[in-house]
């Protein structure tokens, strides 16, 4: 009685964790640079039943019983995301798998987050990140911006040819740190310059969320069933040990 507890309470762990990964997806849905996440499931350890075997099929069959799901893995997936036009100058996006270099307090983390800003410092003006990070260039150097402050320009296609671009040999693999943020991991490789002509950069662009939200709302209503049906298992397994303690009574 006890595997159908187990049972039930695996997969309402496993599709609760589930529901949060597409509500995060959605959430994130206007966020610039955004790449979702999926869940991949895998049945627990199985176990053979202790059965009569005169009820098999067929002689020596053995009967396993499974011990309920987990979440085995929660993929990134990298696919492109539809550019959006800003008209801001200093908004940067890539069309390909490339992703741009930030320094942030002496950590080189990469993005697709292309809304960069300027930073102006007693030694010069520096692009940075919305969050003030260095956004650096193909030999990972910070990027220097001349500013003309009286008329307010600003040559962004200098600067659109002076941004490094990076890509990885498994760019799935890499760890997502916190929304746009990526960090290199073994399975990802180490970073390299990206090849030009497999990324173009677009000025006064951001590329959006590659959230899918038909997809997500889904995934979304089977996971909400299999929730359903995991807490079905729980109430139905508590009923019986409840009828089988009456018995012994």
């Amino acid at each position: 009685m006890n595997i159908a507890f187990y049972t039930g309470a695996s997969g309402l762990r496993a599709y609760q964790h589930n529901i949060d990964i597409i509500a995060n997806n959605v959430a994130n849905i206007n966020t610039y640079g955004y790449k979702s996440d999926k869940s991949s499931f895998n049945s627990l350890i199985k176990s053979t039943m202790d059965i009569n075997q005169n009820l098999t099929r067929n002689e020596g069959e053995r009967v396993l019983t499974g011990h309920g799901v987990k979440i085995s893995s929660q993929d990134l997936l990298y696919n492109q995301g539809h550019l959006h036009n800003t008209g801001y100058a200093l908004d940067f996006a890539i069309a390909g798998d490339g992703l741009f270099a930030i320094n942030r307090d002496g950590r080189i983390e990469y993005t697709r987050n292309g809304a960069f800003d300027i930073s102006v410092e007693q030694d010069g003006n520096y692009l940075v990140s919305s969050d003030g990070g260095y956004v650096l260039d193909s030999n990972q150097q910070r990027i220097t911006v001349q500013y003309n402050t009286e008329t307010n320009e600003i040559d962004n296609a200098v600067i659109a040819d002076r941004l490094g671009v990076f890509t990885f040999d498994n760019p799935y693999g890499l760890q997502k740190i916190n929304k746009t943020s990526f960090l290199p991991t073994d399975i990802s490789g180490e970073p390299r310059l990206a090849p030009e002509a497999d990324n173009k950069i677009y000025t006064t662009s951001l590329e959006r969320s590659n959230t899918n939200i038909a997809e997500e709302m889904a995934d979304l209503i089977l996971s909400q069933k299999a929730y359903q049906f995991s807490a079905r298992v729980v109430t139905t397994a508590d009923e019986l040990e409840q009828i089988v303690n009456n018995l012994r009574g």
